[in-house]
């Protein structure tokens, strides 16, 4: 029986998040679950996300794998894909599916893009010690931009403030002294696929492959997808990402088993009693058509046998 599959989702979001990204799983197979990270329901209680942290998203989810019937397949979004490295260290996990993720601490920002948006975080103030709520433009310019306006305005809608400590913690790791976001690769023991936009201006590819690169050779497979930017989930080849994964899953023996196909029987008979019958009837014929030719419906031979004579 296949691992289930438990999908993270990242900063800002919920659960549904994967409600189309999940269904190619679900067709493959797999049994999926989308849990919501805690107080990222509608109408959560803000001081209580505001003294969330990423450790304690990441035992929400450790708890949530450890009351499945078997280790899970761990598939994280954006700061998903952190807490799901996070998670993996604590709890034995199948596979690590990771889309876009934030890196965990140490692994500095290689672009320009991702230190100007820890800039602008900064200016936020003291954002450490609130809940911080969406903005439309951020979301818009570095999350959403692959997206039509129409379908970015319906994925906005149902955004949701975030954690600032949670952010800091990610975003500003080197002024973490507890290292919340540390995720030890020798802690971490299932294979790990790591995807990535080309296009991405909050993780991007290049920090994803300095990521993977941490894990032992062998251990971890990176793929970048040139056109995509962060929101692997949702964009118009959100579907390319998706069968990429199962096939990896596949690769390393994670895939459902297709139910084998009952033999039909042939009158209550098997596979050896239907053989047995096809030769009987196959003699029938053959001793027919020596004795009297073959015929017709009409009974009219069209295969005379010539008959024996005596010498």
């Amino acid at each position: 029986m296949a691992p289930p599959i438990v999908f993270i989702h990242g900063a800002f979001c919920g659960g549904w998040a994967f409600e189309t990204f999940r269904e190619p799983f679900e067709a493959a197979g797999y049994e999926t679950h989308a849990p919501t990270l805690p107080h990222h329901e509608r109408g959560a209680d803000m001081e209580a996300l505001a003294q969330s942290g990423a450790k304690d998203f990441s035992d929400a989810i450790v708890r949530y794998a450890q009351a499945l019937k078997q280790p899970p397949i761990l598939i994280g979004h954006s700061m998903g894909g952190l807490i799901a490295q996070l998670a993996a260290t604590q709890t034995p996990c199948a596979a690590l599916v990771l889309l876009a993720p934030s890196a965990p601490w140490g692994v500095p920002a290689m672009t320009f893009d991702e230190t100007s948006n820890a800039f602008g975080v900064a200016l936020l103030g003291d954002y450490w010690r609130r809940a911080i709520p969406p903005d439309y433009r951020v979301a818009r310019h570095s999350t959403l931009d692959r997206l039509s306006r129409e379908d970015a305005r319906r994925a906005f809608a149902r955004f949701v403030p975030e954690s600032g400590r949670a952010i800091m913690e990610i975003v500003h790791w080197w002024a973490d002294r507890a290292m919340a976001s540390a995720a030890p690769v020798y802690k971490i023991e299932a294979p790990v696929l790591a995807l990535a936009g080309g296009q991405d201006r909050v993780n991007s590819s290049a920090t994803v492959r300095r990521m993977a690169a941490r894990f032992p050779e062998g251990q971890a497979h990176f793929h970048e997808f040139p056109q995509m930017s962060h929101w692997l989930i949702g964009e118009p080849e959100h579907g390319e990402v998706a069968q990429l994964a199962i096939d990896w899953l596949a690769s390393h023996q994670l895939a459902p088993q297709k139910p084998k196909k009952k033999p039909v029987k042939l009158f209550g008979l098997g596979p050896r009693g239907r053989e047995a019958a096809q030769s009987a009837a196959g003699a029938a014929m053959v001793k027919s058509a020596i004795s009297g030719g073959l015929r017709n419906r009409t009974g009219r031979t069209l295969v005379a046998t010539p008959p024996v004579t005596k010498s």
